[in-house]
């Protein structure tokens, strides 16, 4: 199980997350690309600390909503939805490549990524976008009891799949995310966490009706979590690094 987290999200003076403390601790980093965070120096920043801890390093696109963080799902045409998530992706990949590295996977943030996960049609447009820009790039949706139907959906894409599950997120009894407004959706006690982290490797997930099953290849955890980092370590014990 491989450990994905947010980052990059800092914006010129303005700091958001702990990218140092937490970069050695994750396997793949989710870079804002100017969309919802980040700007070109903190962009760098991310790739070449990604790069020194051997992270592999994606982009993560979102609605362009500084003010909301992304997480307020925008009324945007799909096709200019496409073309803006395009540029953020482009953004990222002419910097890596000066900075002589490069792009493994791209995750979508926010309100766009529930967007996707509720709507077939924009998460087929979201991976073709994908694909033309870069078909080698893995795609990161999250792991729901639809997994099985997306991988056939988005199979013309010939883009590689990883499906994720949430370290420090709640979820619904319909294999979703709880919405953050609920109290309890973001996990930050890190006994919570750890037995939560227990159960996905087992491959469920409890819900309010129950247990439900799950199966991911990596989880994430939020890079704007306050705990973010004593979380990692508690995650750690449990899943060794590249483990």
């Amino acid at each position: 199980m491989l450990i994905n987290c947010d980052m990059g999200e800092s914006y010129g003076p303005w700091e958001k997350g702990a990218d140092d403390a937490v970069m050695p601790l994750i396997d793949w980093a989710n870079i804002a690309c100017g969309g919802h965070a980040g700007d070109p120096d903190t962009m760098a920043r991310t790739l070449s600390l990604a790069a020194e801890h051997d992270v592999q390093a994606g982009a993560h696109p979102g609605y362009p909503d500084r003010r909301n963080f992304g997480r307020l799902r925008l009324d945007w045409p799909p096709d200019s939805l496409v073309r803006e998530i395009q540029a953020q992706i482009g953004a990222l990949q002419a910097i890596a490549a000066a900075l002589g590295t490069h792009l493994h996977h791209v995750k979508p943030h926010g309100a766009l990524y529930l967007a996707m996960m509720n709507d077939d049609r924009l998460l087929t447009l979201l991976a073709e976008g994908v694909a033309a820009v870069d078909p080698s790039l893995t795609f990161v949706l999250q792991a729901t009891p639809d997994r099985e139907r997306h991988a056939a959906m988005l199979g013309h894409t010939r883009l590689p799949l990883a499906f994720e599950a949430f370290a420090d997120r709640a979820y619904a009894s319909d294999g979703r995310l709880q919405p953050r407004s609920i109290p309890g959706a973001v996990l930050s006690d890190h006994d919570a966490v750890a037995r939560h982290v227990a159960n996905l490797l087992g491959g469920f997930v409890e819900t309010p009706e129950g247990p439900l099953p799950v199966r991911a290849e990596t989880l994430c955890v939020h890079g704007d979590n306050p705990s973010a980092r004593e979380v990692l370590r508690r995650i750690r014990e449990l899943v060794p690094r590249g483990g």
